[in-house]
């Protein structure tokens, strides 16, 4: 009886021990907000749809944090790069007078080389202060927002869709993706049954994405970036070009964050310019934190466990909240509970699972 009850614990420490006691307390807490959600009158397949369609809008750009993890690079505080590359093919193909679904395939071919070049300007640089990639890496991101904020007022675009309407000039600060790609990839094989939905397409899209990194990560140049971010000094020694790994890394990072922009914006259904992407970094970096990811150390899994907490707890705090108090307080417990979770994900960026 004795041992039946310490092989029950020791198996049951071992699976707390592998998943992470924070992630189990806080994957407790989101099921005990869809137990309480119908009860306090939420709809709760309404709700389990949100979760799923915000997961699908967030996952590539949290997926974007996997390469630059793994080549030693640290968490990508400059995903801002990515995500201007990923606005510039978007309001660029709307300009082009591109519509539907090839608006989105052109989006993603005009982005690729703004974020091959600045991902390789963004690499050269972190390749140059290695050991404060992070610190950087947030002043590039920040910077680089703000730069961008001068340049929509005064880039040539035309197009009466996006350009203010009375100056003729500069771009608006949201800009309606009616007519273009709005949910291009959601609409694909979508399933609806009743209030229940899910946005098919654009999970197979994010899982694509996703076995191709988990694809690349097990060749021949994945194993070297894996090498670099466990052991620089070993990889060097074995014949690794580490800056040249490290400087991949930092493209496909900011390659995926362009793409991921261009993913959220067909869901969202809007683009968002200026000071939207400013903060972006820090949902994705909490997120696969979250999921039990460390600053070495990422994986696919870390990104879907991640996003769905982290989603998940944003998406149902406000509804339950709301439900229970009956006043509209959504937005102001919406930030409280992602500023909450992004502070405790980053106060434990060092541990990750083991």
């Amino acid at each position: 009886m004795n041992t039946d009850t310490k092989k029950e614990k020791g198996a049951f420490g071992k699976f707390v021990e592998s998943f992470g006691l924070p992630r189990l307390l806080i994957t407790a807490f989101l099921l005990l907000l869809l137990i309480l959600a119908p009860i306090v009158g939420a709809d709760l397949p309404t709700q389990i749809t949100n979760i799923i369609a915000r997961f699908s809008w967030n996952g590539v750009l949290v997926l974007a944090m996997v390469p630059m993890v793994h080549s030693g690079c640290g968490l990508n505080f400059g995903l801002p790069l990515g995500i201007i590359s990923g606005l510039l093919g978007a309001t660029m193909s709307i300009e082009f007078g591109f519509t539907g679904a090839l608006s989105f395939v052109m989006a993603i071919l005009i982005a690729t080389p703004f974020a091959l070049v600045l991902g390789a300007l963004y690499g050269w640089l972190l390749n140059k202060i290695k050991g404060g990639e992070m610190m950087i890496a947030t002043y590039v991101g920040f910077s680089s927002v703000s730069l961008m904020c001068m340049m929509w007022l005064v880039l040539p675009y035309k197009s009466p869709n996006m350009v203010w309407g009375m100056a003729g000039k500069g771009l608006r600060t949201t800009i309606s993706l009616e007519g273009y790609y709005i949910d291009v990839l959601a609409k694909f094989l979508r399933i609806k049954i009743g209030n229940f939905e899910i946005p098919t397409g654009t999970l197979l899209f994010f899982a694509l994405l996703a076995f191709l990194i988990w694809a690349f990560l097990h060749t021949k140049t994945g194993t070297a970036m894996t090498a670099v971010g466990s052991n620089p000094t070993f990889a060097r020694a074995a014949g690794i070009n580490v800056d040249k790994i490290r400087l991949l890394s930092v493209v496909m990072s900011t390659w995926l964050a362009a793409i991921g922009i261009l993913v959220y914006e067909q869901g969202f259904g809007f683009i968002q310019l200026y000071m939207a992407p400013f903060y972006m970094a820090l949902p994705a970096v909490s997120a696969i934190l979250i999921g039990g990811a460390s600053v070495n150390k990422a994986s696919i899994t870390n990104v879907i466990i991640g996003t769905i907490l982290f989603q998940g707890i944003v998406t149902m705090t406000p509804t339950v909240m709301n439900n229970m108090v009956h006043m509209d307080m959504s937005e102001v417990i919406r930030i409280i509970a992602s500023q909450g979770m992004i502070l405790y994900a980053l106060t434990r960026k060092t541990e990750g699972s083991k």
